[in-house]
């Protein structure tokens, strides 16, 4: 079962021990076992609950149980057995209960067929401390009462405002102001009639949205019947905010109330055939069936809670974690994966365990999943879960899914962009949820998904700037210097979030590629925020972008931490100079495809990601099989790898073939800068050839034509060295000798070194 129901409230165990302890007034008649002895009346906005039971001599009690400090408090006592089918209590719980009861049995009123007692009373009463008694309304029909409470909290509030649902199909609004008298007595102000709106007529039904204080219900019209919604506000006034057309067939068989509170004799009358419909206002759902509850008397007042009216318990419901893991490791289904992975992500995030589970699921699962990449898919939707709640409209311009199309992970389900007639609204004012809506209309309607941050411009810029580095063509220095400067303050916050020490042998250098791709990032985030939110300010946006892609980078190094817990992987630095364990190999698999992740989504990689995997890849691949990688690019040589594969291998046949293997692979730069830690002739070998290439290079360029001179001490009698060898003397006189900073690299040291090569070859 995915829902797990955890108890929070219950009459057995939080009202009756608390009841048998009071005094004889309101101590329960406990040979009373009716199922309305006690029962829930209602449930307020706050979460405090409001309940009923007979006392002793047969009075009727109404009491109130707070969840937050787990107390109960009694409120009023009726010394006469009464009915009681509607309560509630303002905000301030300062002065009054709104009660609606029916004043007795069916056999009484038998007996007092000559009296004209109405059937239904409704009374508003003063409790702080208990005073006067209003009466509201004396009629024979069924009455609602709910009071009005803030959406947000604020300070107490003068006026209290009540709505009262009458089954004569009317709702009205009482505005009931209060002064205080002798410094703490509460008392209400109005001497007559209290003043009254008039908010619905001829209404069948009615469903009270307690989370957003609004009123929804269904007037019948001619031709069609009529949704309505009326939004309420912290002061007295109200507003007609939609009305929506009904295609549908809606018999008149009495006032249906939803969330209303709770009757339990209503419940028991009820039709089969009575109206059975309700408007969906919580984006979470809660109308499952749980299968532990009565079907039948489940509500929801407020997000994740359900009360069972039948058995006087609230619970709170939250994703049962353990199920959910189990039905994704379960799952054989790409749809019912994504499903769950999303579930995961959106319902129990900010728990390291689950975040290990899920990464745990990843590392075994990843060529199990054919049309989602799950990487890609955890990291995506971590992030949009993560990022989303700090600003308003963010959900609809980060990406919440890796996957451009729906089409194929459902079997059978197509899914196509169209423009469809929107059905027949009427907003009358559009604020908060309304205005929600409204936009996300808006977003449906002009292309959405192009809302979303893309990575194809990212990947087009990173490989053009890259492209103009290899043809030194770079651009100005103002731009690249913002990029530069972006990428140090996402490093400078991972530096920030990870002082503890961690597992991953991460080498904290400079990777001028990634460096690049991650102020890259950031820059073309804040210009696609800049574009859709010209509400928040520049340096809100700055932010978002640069946490974006910190958490980014964060989160590849959580997914490797706990990696390396798994294959329990030591701490200290590899040793290139010995062969890696099946631990270490499973570890560099799952490397290889964060890579592919990463490179499939052009997502930046942590500082020193490169360096660690291709030290894997040296210690735990055969030497054909990690050249291959690294000429298809799935490796990348690094200065700080080269650097220490020099240092770390010794100069025997086996280590010394595969230096010149990776030596002879190393990017340019990187291949001046490590040239000097190898002492072996194939070193100085590359080191002539290439100073050889860079002289006749600059050569070629400044296009001079002088006599030769003749710079040796020695002169060989071999004619092509010769003349190559004075050439470059010659180049070495104009001052274009590129290694003049380092020591004998030089035009002599060019000759020793091929004639050395040359009688190697030889075998002389």
């Amino acid at each position: 079962m995915l829902l797990q129901l955890s108890a929070e409230f219950d009459l057995q165990s939080d009202v009756v021990p608390w009841l048998l302890a009071q005094g004889p007034a309101a101590a329960l008649d406990i040979f009373e076992k009716s199922a309305a002895n006690p029962y829930i009346v209602n449930v307020e906005r706050n979460g405090k609950i409001i309940y009923t039971w007979k006392g002793s001599g047969r009075n009727t009690c109404i009491g109130l149980y707070d969840p937050l400090n787990k107390q109960n408090e009694h409120l009023y006592t009726f010394e006469k057995d009464l009915h009681i089918i509607s309560c509630s209590i303002n905000n301030e719980k300062t002065l009054l209960v709104a009660v609606s009861f029916l004043q007795s049995t069916k056999e009484e009123r038998v007996n007092q067929l000559l009296q004209p007692v109405s059937k239904c009373l409704t009374l508003v009463i003063e409790i702080h401390p208990v005073n006067n008694v209003r009466v509201l309304k004396a009629v024979d029909t069924c009455i609602r009462v709910q009071f009005l409470y803030p959406v947000a909290n604020r300070n107490p509030f003068p006026e209290s405002h009540l709505l009262l649902i009458s089954e004569d199909k009317y709702i009205e609004q009482f505005h009931i102001h209060v002064v205080t008298e002798d410094h703490h007595k509460v008392v209400i102000q109005n001497s007559g009639q209290l003043p009254r709106d008039r908010v619905a007529d001829d209404l069948i039904w009615a469903q009270w949205d307690m989370t957003e204080q609004r009123l929804f219900y269904i007037v019948p019209k001619e031709s069609r019947n009529i949704l309505k919604c009326v939004q309420f506000y912290p002061d007295e006034n109200f507003n007609l905010i939609l009305e929506a057309p009904l295609d549908i067939s809606l018999r008149d068989t009495g006032l249906k109330f939803v969330n209303f509170g709770y009757d339990y004799s209503q419940d028991q009358e009820m039709e089969p055939r009575s109206l059975n419909l309700q408007v969906f206002t919580s984006k979470t759902g809660e109308d499952a069936r749980i299968n532990m509850l009565h079907k039948s008397s489940i509500q929801s007042p407020f997000k994740s809670a359900v009360w069972d009216c039948c058995s006087g318990r609230t619970f709170t419901v939250r994703i049962n974690e353990c199920s959910l893991m189990q039905f994704l490791w379960n799952s054989k289904l790409d749809s019912d994966r994504l499903a769950a992975l999303h579930c995961a992500l959106l319902h129990v995030r900010n728990t390291t365990d689950l975040e290990m589970q899920i990464i745990q699921w990843i590392s075994e699962n990843l060529s199990t999943c054919y049309t989602f990449n799950p990487l890609q898919e955890f990291i995506i939707a971590s992030l949009y879960w993560t990022m989303c709640p700090e600003t308003s409209k963010l959900d609809k311009l980060l990406p919440y899914t890796s996957l451009l199309y729906w089409n194929g992970i459902i079997p059978g389900i197509t899914c196509i962009t169209d423009i469809i007639s929107l059905p027949e609204l009427k907003v009358h004012n559009c604020k908060g949820f309304w205005e929600k809506l409204t936009l996300n209309l808006e977003c449906v309607k002009y292309a959405e998904p192009h809302l979303h941050y893309n990575n194809n411009v990212l990947r087009r810029e990173w490989y053009k700037l890259l492209s103009d580095e290899k043809a030194e063509e770079r651009r100005t220095t103002t731009y690249l210097r913002n990029i530069f400067e972006n990428a140090k303050k996402v490093l400078s916050n991972l530096a920030a979030w990870n002082l503890e020490e961690r597992l991953v042998p991460l080498f904290q250098e400079e990777d001028y590629q990634q460096q690049l791709l991650i102020g890259l990032m950031v820059a073309q985030l804040k210009d696609h925020l800049m574009r859709h939110l010209q509400y928040v300010g520049k340096m809100k946006i700055d932010q978002i972008a640069l946490d974006y892609v910190s958490k980014l980078l964060d989160l590849i190094c959580r997914i490797m931490e706990a990696v390396w817990r798994k294959y329990s992987l030591q701490s200290c630095v590899l040793c290139l100079d010995e062969r890696g364990s099946v631990a270490e190999f499973s570890a560099f698999h799952i490397m290889s495809r964060i890579l592919e992740a990463a490179n499939g989504m052009c997502m930046p990689l942590p500082p020193g990601f490169h360096t660690l995997h291709t030290g894997l890849g040296v210690r735990c691949l055969p030497l054909h099989t990690l050249l291959h990688y690294i000429d298809n690019g799935v490796l990348q040589l690094t200065e700080t790898c080269a650097t220490k594969l020099l240092k770390d291998l010794d100069n025997t046949e086996k280590n010394e073939k595969l230096k010149f293997s990776i030596f002879t692979r190393l990017p340019e730069a990187i291949g001046h800068k490590v040239s000097q830690l190898w002492n072996h002739p194939v070193n100085s070998n590359f080191i002539a050839r290439n100073s050889v290439k860079l002289l006749l290079d600059k050569l070629r360029k400044r296009q001079h034509n002088r006599p030769v001179v003749d710079r040796l001490s020695v002169h060989v009698e071999f004619l092509p060295l010769n003349y190559l060898v004075d050439m470059l003397a010659e180049v070495e006189d104009q001052g274009l000798n590129p290694f003049e900073e380092e020591d004998n690299v030089n035009a002599k040291f060019v000759e020793e070194t091929a004639l050395k090569h040359t009688m190697m070859l030889l075998g002389l």
